[in-house]
């Protein structure tokens, strides 16, 4: 599933260049995940780069969107295509 950000957010930006599918924007008053981008870093990383950088554990993952691994390895494919997921990530 994809990943929101809590209001408990203090818009340090260390979440935003951590992502790989560019997923993470500046909102109004904090950073916001984009779920149709969102792959919980399946593909890349082996965990969700976000919620481990946060400092005040504001990145978490978001129910109203479940999705599994085959999903977001499938939606990591067609946000990165011609390349290969990183072994391990999926």
């Amino acid at each position: 599933m994809a990943y929101y950000i809590t209001e408990d957010c203090i818009s340090c930006g260390a979440c935003e260049p951590e992502c790989p599918n560019r997923a993470i924007s500046e909102g109004d008053t904090i950073f916001i995940i984009n779920p149709e981008r969102c792959t919980e870093c399946v593909g890349s990383h082996m965990s969700s780069r976000c919620a481990e950088v946060c400092p005040v554990d504001a990145c978490h993952p978001d129910p109203r969107f479940k999705e599994t691994k085959e999903q977001l390895l499938e939606k990591w494919r067609k946000l990165h295509p011609g390349e290969e997921p990183v072994r391990g990530t999926y």
